[in-house]
């Protein structure tokens, strides 16, 4: 190595130097104004010809050379090395590297110079500092049209993404794009948005696939690595769409469950279900079915959903319809011994009896429950089940409940535990919060309150939830978090989803305690109203004239009247008390 001082003006290019595009003219400026200050603080580096010529050929600092010349010196330092066996490409491209940041294009052409003179991508990324997947994402550029890498030499370059996609396409593809768009007289810059609108495919990716590695080989699909993609996900795509969808189809039918069936998506990604069914979005029920299907994105979703009950076909005058093949029995119903206005004296009669020893009889506080759950599963109770199917005529029977109160022999006999799952398998079926005919009001959220319902919902921080809520309540969601609110709303809320991927996010609206002016309006509505007395009077001797003596009409002719309340002695109150509980 040795410091020489030559005239710039007999110094050589090299036809192999890293920097081939014009840097800018501010750097230029720069360089020429601090070359007129104090010259030229770092030599040049040069080497002699070596094809015998006596002059020497500039390894590194063609921009100094050239401004040195323009600043009008007579003589510069320079620093006279040997070759490097590469010639001094590595040499001369990390200094140009250090001096000013070299286009993309300028990058790509010295590591493929590297390459050919015995680098591998491993030691040129240790060499310059880089990671690995910056030199192969640089070398991609090799994919590019000759003639759309001129035009990116000389300053006008894509953005990565749509680098990343004019990359992806093959060279005659490219070659077709480039004669619709490429730079004029009129119009010297390239539209690569347009450009890469021309050449862009759909991408299935390895991420999104549900079957594995046999199939993929059986479909021939190969994945294809996108260098341009963040490190820390799996980048991997292929744009083979109907293998990748095949593949995806055949998944689909190995794995379907018992219960389940293949869909199709709507036009805006939702999902075909059958005729009459109801989606559910709560936690499904073993008698509910699947519905798999796949998305704008080739990912396989599966949703549940609910179908009505089937109802039985009736023939004449009621009788209920056997059908077992194509064979139809049809079983007429037995003329009854008691005729039509028999049985509805005795329903009368039975009524009468069963609301009188209901107001007067003890029942014990187990029978009076058991008694409730009988109540629903009379046929003149319709409830709208939330967990049922709602038809239009009302929701199925809940007698079921009941049935588990009888023995074998058919008498009401239970014990507590089964008293206690019949009761509450009854409330599961009654009470409702859904946004349907099955609501059961303000009722319903006093009784989730009270059993501290809310410990039991289910995160609602997915997208499917916080896409229903506005700007305002996302950035309110924010509050007691860690994410801050962004720009774009949609930005906000893939945020939030990940800050609830391993939390549990509740909206307050979901909580169960009803507003006190909703309690309160429900509670007016509803209150008990004072009914008129009714002194057993026949309604004709309402008419009578008022000093009329008649005497009052009650149902124990021949005997005293009921003593009233203040008549009584407090042993003989207590004795009604217990005898009407």
């Amino acid at each position: 190595m040795e410091l020489k001082f030559v005239d710039p003006r007999a110094l050589k290019d090299n036809p192999d130097k890293a920097r081939r595009s014009k840097s800018s003219q501010q750097a230029d400026a720069l360089l020429l104004a601090t070359i007129r200050a104090v010259g030229i603080v770092q030599p040049p580096v040069v080497a002699l010809q070596t094809d015998g010529g006596n002059s020497y050929v500039i390894d590194a600092g063609h921009r100094r050379v050239r401004q040195a010349i323009a600043a009008g010196l007579e003589e510069i330092a320079v620093l006279v090395i040997d070759r490097a066996e590469d010639g001094g490409a590595m040499r001369s491209l990390a200094e140009t590297l250090a001096h000013e940041s070299l286009s993309p294009v300028d990058q790509w052409r010295a590591i493929e110079r590297l390459i050919a003179l015995g680098w591998t991508e491993e030691a040129i990324a240790v060499a310059l500092a880089l990671p690995v997947r910056q030199i192969r994402k640089l070398r991609l550029l090799a994919n590019v049209l000759p003639a759309m890498l001129d035009q990116m030499a000389k300053g006008d370059m894509p953005n990565e993404k749509e680098l990343r996609t004019i990359a992806s396409a093959s060279l005659d593809e490219q070659k077709e794009v480039w004669k619709k768009h490429k730079p004029s007289k009129t119009d010297p810059q390239v539209s690569w948005w347009s450009v890469a609108q021309g050449l862009t495919k759909r991408r299935m990716y390895a991420r999104h696939a549900s079957f594995g590695g046999d199939l993929a080989q059986a479909y021939g699909i190969a994945w294809v690595e996108d260098l341009f993609a963040p490190a820390d996900e799996d980048s991997r795509y292929t744009t083979d769409v109907e293998a990748f969808l095949g593949a995806q189809q055949e998944w689909m039918a190995n794995t379907v469950p018992k219960r389940g069936v293949i869909v199709e998506a709507g036009q805006w990604g939702e999902p075909k279900l059958p005729p009459k069914a109801e989606r559910v979005y709560g936690k499904p029920s073993k008698s509910d079915h699947t519905a798999m299907y796949l998305d704008r994105d080739g990912k396989v979703q599966s949703v549940a959903y609910r179908m009505p009950a089937a109802k039985k076909p009736k023939g004449k005058n009621g009788a209920d319809v056997e059908a077992d093949g194509d064979d139809i029995v049809v079983t007429a119903k037995p003329r009854p011994d008691v005729t039509r206005k028999g049985m509805e004296m005795i329903g009368d009669l039975r009524t009468d009896a069963l609301h009188e020893a209901l107001s007067r009889a003890p029942i014990e506080d187990d029978t009076l429950m058991a008694l409730l759950v009988l109540a629903f599963a009379g046929q003149n109770v319709t409830v709208a089940s939330g967990a049922r199917d709602i038809s239009y005529y009302g929701a199925a029977g809940l007698g079921e409940h009941a049935a588990r109160l009888f023995d074998q022999e058919g008498k009401l006999e239970f014990d507590m535990d089964t008293l206690r799952i019949a009761v509450r398998s009854l409330l599961i079926d009654v009470l409702s919060c859904r946004e349907n005919r099955s609501d059961s009001g303000v009722v319903a959220r006093v009784a989730g309150d009270v059993i501290a319902a809310d410990n039991f919902l289910a995160s609602m921080g997915t997208e499917n939830f916080l896409s229903c809520l506005s700007r305002q309540a996302l950035e309110t969601a924010c509050a007691d978090t860690s994410v801050l609110p962004r720009q774009k709303v949609k930005d906000t809320r893939a945020a939030l989803v990940e800050h609830f991927k391993e939390g549990r996010f509740v909206h307050p609206s979901a909580l169960f305690a009803p507003t006190p002016e909703k309690l309160t309006s429900w509670l007016k509505k509803n209150e008990a109203r004072e009914q008129p007395e009714d002194n057993g009077t026949p309604q004709d001797q309402d008419e009578l004239d008022g000093d009329a003596g008649v005497e009052p009409a009650h149902d124990y002719v021949g005997e005293d009247p009921a003593p009233q309340e203040e008549d009584l002695t407090d042993g003989q109150i207590e004795a009604y008390r217990v005898a009407a509980e």
